[in-house]
């Protein structure tokens, strides 16, 4: 048994996972633990084959497997990177810059049907702890909604997590026509370099921004980023530089937005499954109104969503001044009719802090999108030297902005 594998009291094994022999093993005990009730409509993701397609552009990911016997019965997924965490005094003993801290993100926690109750996603989450505190990982966290009452069993009163930050999760459909935006609307793209420049001095503060901003929009997911202001309004100063540090240096319009795109429909593929008939028959009729009978009055369809289809994942979204959030949801409409270019993007995705203003200016249909997304936290290397000041991320006050990393959608 090499080093990387360990066996269990439980008799499971633990280890890495291999795409070699796990690819097919993989994608089949996802399929067995879709989304949902048995009699409830439920989310299936296809990976496009590639299990690690939702951590592989995160700096440092890993991706483990339990087996018992020669059987598949549990997976999870791991990343870490460096963020910042909203308050002046992280772990002095782990992060060096005031303001960071390393953390570890847990997702895709898969045990099969045939064998849960048994302690194998517990036994999960605890090796990839382990993986996290190898790596001088400062706090661990992962996602889940409010009323998955079996994760938050597993993480808040069993492993310890503490209920940290709420997020809403929009969604918005595309439908088959352009959105008008205001002629007295400016949108322009920025450089990578303009963009970085921009985030780092109006976003760096921001709960879980990451420190390699650059590598998020240098990806080949990254589709850019859009600024939005009044006509009639310029930027001064929005250079190219990216050593100067002083937001001074910026002179902006008196209200402007921002945000970024990421391509999901390259990464991996969405479906609901087990829908009402009557559902995906409204979905049909919508859009045969909409494309067929009716193109001159912009009927509202229901995209289908019954099919394998992607998504465009907006992030970084912020803006200021008394106009800011018509300006963001001139954003939004402008990446809508980007998205309406690709025919396998069917929906606009975007996840914002639970208390943002801007979330009521964010376009989306509510029966589509989350209310009420739950962030767990849990330090995992807390200082013991009581002479060194050290503040407990995990006991701060909610901040209304996150900043939501599109390498962990």
């Amino acid at each position: 048994m090499s080093s990387d594998e360990q066996e269990e009291p439980l008799g499971v094994r633990i280890r890495s996972f291999d795409k070699r022999k796990d690819g097919s093993r993989v994608e089949e005990l996802e399929r067995m633990c879709e989304v949902g009730s048995t009699k409830s409509p439920f989310l299936f993701t296809d990976t496009l084959g590639d299990p690690l397609c939702r951590i592989r552009n995160s700096p440092s990911y890993k991706m483990l497997v339990a087996e018992l016997g020669e059987e598949m019965v549990g997976i999870i997924r791991g990343s870490i990177k460096i963020v910042s965490v909203g308050n002046p005094k992280p772990n002095p003993n782990t992060t060096p810059n005031e303001g960071e801290a390393k953390v570890g993100y847990i997702l895709g926690l898969r045990v099969s049907p045939l064998f849960r109750r048994r302690g194998i996603g517990l036994l999960l989450v605890c090796k990839m702890e382990e993986w996290f505190m190898a790596n001088l990982v400062d706090y661990a966290y992962m996602a889940t909604e409010k009323k998955n009452e079996a994760s938050i069993k597993l993480f808040a009163d069993k492993l310890g997590y503490s209920k940290f930050r709420s997020s809403m999760i929009l969604v918005n459909p595309v439908k088959q026509h352009v959105v008008h935006i205001p002629s007295n609307v400016v949108i322009e793209k920025l450089t990578l370099a303009q963009a970085e420049n921009l985030y780092r001095k109006f976003m760096s503060s921001t709960e879980f921004f990451p420190k390699d901003i650059d590598r998020v929009l240098t990806n080949k997911l990254s589709l850019g980023t859009w600024i939005a202001h009044a006509q009639g309004e310029s930027w001064n100063g929005l250079e190219d530089d990216r050593s100067s540090s002083s937001s001074s240096s910026i002179s902006t319009p008196t209200s402007w937005a921002m945000l970024s795109v990421w391509n999901c429909v390259e990464v991996f593929k969405l479906r609901v499954g087990r829908a009402p008939c009557a559902c995906v028959l409204l979905a049909k009729v919508s859009r045969l109104i909409s494309r067929v009978l009716l193109p001159c009055i912009r009927v509202p369809s229901m995209p289908d969503l019954f099919t394998p289809f992607g998504f465009y994942f907006m992030y970084g979204i912020h803006g200021e001044g008394l106009l800011a959030s018509k300006l963001v949801n001139s954003l939004c409409h402008h990446v809508h009719n980007l998205a309406v270019e690709r025919e396998d993007c069917k929906v606009i995705v975007t996840e914002i802090g639970g208390s943002d203003e801007l979330r009521h200016h964010i376009p989306h249909w509510k029966f589509l999108s989350c209310s009420e997304d739950l962030l767990c936290m849990k330090a995992l290397m807390i200082s013991k030297n009581e002479d060194i000041p050290f503040t407990d991320w995990t006991k701060t006050p909610s901040p209304p902005t996150l900043f939501i990393d599109p390498r962990e959608v």
